[in-house]
């Protein structure tokens, strides 16, 4: 056989038992793979039918190992396992697989491993009692966790059906997770809602419907079933050692979730929506849809779409996921650019002899301080003035006192009556002056000027359409001329990656930088990670999502333990769903598990800061480059690292542009680590006063709207902090603890 004619797959979950066996074995897998594909019937490879098997077959990998296939069909074989040579044939009747009724995909469960996992997780034996029980008494039995459940309706779920008679058995989460490191994803995902309390009909419409088969399924059919998104395979030589080798984002690039899968290739009517929470691979989809995207256009050179995010940072990381995702012919049909420098190139090229600074929110407040002070204006708060000129009069395009008078106010703390809003319009225009004298605009002021060109921008393209129109699909040279050129919208598709943290000015550009049809712009984030102060209404702003909002619930970053006590740190809050309605958490889960995070508490700052070179100092068994250490100010994070230094501990700051060093311990504020992730994560300085900070507790006496506000930005800047650990959590405090600690406390 030549190499075209052998189609060679690996399925889902066979990846992570390759990963655990010694690298020599996962060597020799890569040559076997391309020998197979040359010719399976090659005599070294000692292909053969597994004894009473249908489909199940053997090959050599080397002298120890062999890989177990399914043939699907002439020349089209599907890795399902790879196992010691005296495994392959003492354990051969504990081997099934078949194709899920309900989904179409194909299934492979090894009941001898799912089993042996379920018994590692079994309740350890009580100790014996003081007393011997009466000999008419039974031990109290622990109930079954899903004894409410026919075989008919777990299987009706997605549930694999051979696993139904282990599922019987089990009695504790922790033996849940055992089966579920070896199961089917569906299966794992089904049992983990049920034992959550969701009920029958619940996950039948939330988990299973959206990955149930379209058609009916023939559960014969094994080529037609390899083709479901069902079915997580890879094909590729390239996409196999990505699998094995390429980490997390690796995996990724191989295996999406069906449910993903169906959100990246769906065809939209208008402006999409994906929320979720940390680590449910948002930004997975994100850059998958782009690559689904490119892949629809005809050939060019242009860049007909856009990948945005709100940060440099964040954009840079884009860039360079999605070039492993899809090479160079990918990225170079892709305008990738954060938001703000988007918007700042906007602004150039309509005003290219523009020398002005462009600062952020910090530069911009001690300015505004400057200017109260000189104006001995000590009746408004500098903070109040910035936010109310930054998220009113500029995220509301407000370009008169008039205007402003009008304007509304939602959300925004303390009521303002005429006369202070006569008041604040007559500082915000001194403000103004004040930057333009010193030759500096901020980026609120960049966003709402590029928002100001786009939209004009789009006016006149719609002119020139509705003129072509009327003369019956014919150019008018001359309106052309003289519009300068022979306008177009910038882009044919939009990309928005952590879309809770743009602005309102951000979103009026977006909006006139792509024509209103399907496909048009695509947006997936959080607002539970909402770090910034913005608060938008999409549909106020031309981007309708109503019927077109997605939502992912599985988490692949954080352990159940961890992403319990994250939870618990949002308790009793509500969010927005960037729409005017409210966002949920309700089913955000976990197939992960591990240990609980560690609280530690500590006199003074300097006793915490020793404590966390002592916890560093014994993890010893991880790059160093995979512990993050994350604190509430810059001053506390070279504080840090000074006393790292002393312990003999490389640190390495996280700046603007990510980190300054390839070697040592990450450190950096709450706000650096958004879209990071580590192996373990400290939290450092968790401490009242700290977190939240003591200037937000003092708007409690002064603006009660504000002060809820800001402790809620609080609370999820620590949500956001909890999320980025995959592995293990450590919280670190001084004095008195965070308020936001109240229920991991009690606990």
């Amino acid at each position: 056989m030549n190499n075209t004619s052998v189609t060679l797959r690996l399925l889902d979950k066979a990846d992570k038992e390759i990963l655990k066996l010694p690298r020599t074995v996962k060597g020799a897998l890569y040559d076997f793979q391309h020998k197979f594909k040359a010719n399976p019937q090659a005599t070294g490879l000692q292909l053969k039918q597994l004894k009473g098997e249908g489909r199940l077959w053997s090959a050599r990998v080397n002298d120890e190992y062999r890989a177990l296939l399914l043939r699907l069909a002439d020349g089209d074989w599907l890795i399902v396992s790879v196992k010691h040579r005296k495994e392959v044939y003492e354990n051969l009747d504990r081997l099934t697989y078949g194709i899920n009724q309900i989904t179409g995909g194909i299934e492979y469960v090894d009941l001898q491993v799912v089993e042996e996992s379920v018994l590692r997780r079994a309740a350890p034996p009580r100790p014996p009692a003081v007393e011997p029980a009466p000999p008419t008494a039974r031990p109290a039995q622990s109930e079954p966790l899903f004894g409410h459940l026919t075989d008919q309706q777990l299987t009706d779920l997605g549930v694999a059906e051979p696993l139904v008679p282990v599922i019987r058995t089990l009695t504790t989460e922790d033996q849940l997770l055992g089966l579920i490191e070896y199961a089917p994803q569906l299966t794992g995902e089904v049992l983990l809602w049920l034992v959550d309390g969701k009920s029958y009909n619940d996950v039948l419409e939330q988990v299973t419907a959206p990955v149930a088969a379209s058609e009916p399924v023939d559960t014969e059919d094994f080529q037609a079933a390899a083709e479901r998104p069902a079915t997580m395979v890879t094909t590729t030589d390239e996409a196999l050692r990505e699998a094995l080798e390429g980490g997390s984002f690796g995996r990724w690039k191989v295996f999406l979730h069906p449910t993903q899968a169906k959100l990246v290739e769906r065809d939209y009517s208008g402006p999409a929506r994906v929320g979720g929470g940390p680590g449910t691979g948002k930004t997975i989809v994100a850059l998958h849809r782009v690559k689904h995207l490119v892949d629809q256009l005809p050939p060019g050179r242009t860049k007909p779409v856009l990948l945005t995010t709100y940060n440099k940072n964040l954009a840079a990381d884009l860039r360079a996921r999605l070039l492993e995702l899809g090479g160079e012919a990918l990225v170079s049909r892709v305008d990738i650019s954060h938001v703000d420098q988007l918007a700042l190139r906007v602004v150039r090229e309509a005003e290219p002899g523009s020398s002005k600074q462009t600062i952020d929110d910090n530069q911009a407040l001690r300015e505004w301080r400057a200017m109260l002070d000189e104006l001995g204006e000590s009746g408004w708060d500098a903070d109040f003035l910035h936010d109310e000129w930054t998220q009113v009069i500029l995220g509301q395009a407000v370009v008169s006192r008039t205007e402003y008078f009008r304007a509304r106010r939602a959300g925004r703390g303390r009521n303002v009556n005429r006369a202070e809003r006569a008041d604040i319009w007559q500082l915000t225009e001194k403000f103004t002056q004040r930057l333009d004298r010193l030759g500096r605009q901020t980026w609120a002021q960049v966003a709402e000027r590029a928002a100001r060109l786009e939209m004009g921008r789009e006016q006149r393209i719609q002119a020139i359409e509705r003129q072509r129109e009327e003369a019956g699909g014919l150019d008018n040279i001359h309106l052309q001329d003289g519009s300068a050129a022979w306008l177009r919208y910038r882009y044919r598709h939009i990309v928005v990656d952590e879309a809770q943290d743009l602005q309102p000015g951000h979103w009026k550009m977006l909006r006139s930088m792509v024509a209103r049809d399907r496909n048009d712009i695509f947006l997936v984030g959080d607002t539970h990670q909402r770090i910034y102060k913005q608060q938008v209404t999409l549909g106020s702003l031309g981007i309708n999502i109503r019927g077109r909002s997605a939502r992912l619930t599985l988490s692949y970053r954080t352990t159940r333990q961890i992403l319990e006590k994250a939870l618990e740190v949002l308790e009793g809050e509500s969010f927005d769903d960037l729409d005017g309605n409210s966002e949920t958490l309700a089913g955000y889960r976990s197939v992960l598990s591990g240990g609980r995070p560690e609280l530690h508490a500590s006199k003074d700052w300097e006793s915490e800061r020793d404590a966390i070179a002592e916890l560093i100092a014994t993890w010893d068994d991880i790059p160093h480059e995979q512990i993050a250490i994350c604190v509430p100010t810059n001053q506390m994070a070279q504080e840090v690292a000074v006393t790292l230094a002393h312990a003999g501990i490389r640190a390495v700051e996280i700046g603007p542009d990510g980190p300054r060093g390839s070697e040592g311990v990450h450190i950096g504020t709450m706000f650096r680590f958004k879209g990071l992730e580590y192996q373990r994560m400290i939290i450092a300085g968790v401490s009242e006063g700290l977190v939240p900070r003591q200037a937000v507790i003092r708007l409690q006496r002064t603006d009660t709207l504000r002060y809820k506000r800001e402790l809620l930005r609080a609370r999820s800047l620590l949500f956001v902090a909890a999320t980025r650990s995959r592995d293990s959590l450590a919280i670190f405090w001084h004095g008195t603890p965070s308020r936001f600690l109240e229920p991991l406390l009690a606990a």
